[in-house]
């Protein structure tokens, strides 16, 4: 049965951060089995300064309906504060966002109020070692208007072969596609950092980053993925569902190339340099 832990504030991240660290160290141990509890949070409002701020990071025009991506940022304090539990069976710092899948039911307007809920599922084996999703919720009067799925990874050991995540579908013929060369600044890190209170130092910090292998700061995915759909805005319905896979990171500063073209379903698109940094479609 599924505990529900209520919250009547949204919690901060600087604490879990903290939290996080702790759990790196040797010695801690770790339930084998993801936790049965869902992390809500009921009438929450929406700052329309933050939202200001969330949309000029993320390239969208200011209105008062909400990006696709923004609850994602509303309920992210919840999926730290799950994640960061010392019952959590894996350890928060090292996990690899790899998938991510957001269905829109309608347009939220910045005036609702929503009902936040964050659980996780499905922990189960992958080449490269364990993966589980984030299941997020955001409902208006008991009504569902929003979801979204996350899958992270957990890499305990080296790919076995090409032939594992990074073969996964892609776009297919670019030269058919539209595309746009992305400006892509270093300070795009800690920008989206501060709006998305997400402040992983492997995005702001160059000894973070090195810390994890990178030679340099790398983009959020979830800004990749929200400065993506800002480059179709217009052309969207308002009920859809857009699904990404989450490639090669994105080194910052960068100019990738963003490419789009209409498919029988709705659209497809992806993120490029040498090699794709994400690809998607979108559904109505």
């Amino acid at each position: 049965m599924v505990a529900v832990v209520e919250l009547s504030a949204g919690p901060g991240t600087t604490a879990s951060y903290a939290r996080a660290a702790l759990g790196m160290l040797p010695g801690t141990r770790r339930a084998g089995t993801l936790p049965e509890v869902e992390m809500v949070h009921r009438g929450v409002a929406v700052d329309r300064s933050h939202l200001a701020a969330y949309d000029r990071v993320c390239g969208f025009r200011l209105t008062d309906v909400l990006p696709a991506t923004y609850p994602h940022v509303l309920a992210f304090p919840l999926a730290m504060r799950l994640m960061t539990a010392p019952d959590f069976p894996l350890p928060l710092i090292g996990l690899v966002h790899i998938t991510n899948r957001i269905t829109v039911l309608r347009p939220i307007d910045a005036s609702e109020r929503l009902d936040l809920s964050v659980r996780a599922t499905d922990l189960r084996d992958h080449a490269r070692g364990r993966r589980f999703d984030l299941v997020t919720t955001a409902s208006v009067d008991g009504s569902e208007v929003w979801r979204s799925s996350s899958t992270y990874l957990r890499i305990t050991r080296s790919a076995a072969s090409p032939s594992s995540a990074s073969a996964q579908a892609e776009p297919g013929d670019i030269s058919e596609m539209s595309g746009a060369l992305w400006r892509v600044p270093a300070r795009v890190g800690s920008d989206y950092a501060a709006v998305s209170g997400d402040r992983n130092p492997i995005h702001t910090s160059k000894l973070g980053a090195r810390l994890f292998g990178f030679p340099r700061p790398i983009a959020h995915g979830m800004w990749t993925k929200a400065r993506a759909l800002a480059s179709l805005e217009g052309r969207l319905p308002d009920a859809y569902t857009v699904e990404v896979t989450f490639k090669q990171p994105l080194l910052l500063p960068a100019k990738p190339t963003f490419t789009a073209s209409a498919t029988p379903e709705g659209r497809q698109f992806s993120l490029r340099s040498q090699r794709p940094h994400l690809v998607g479609s979108i559904a109505a």
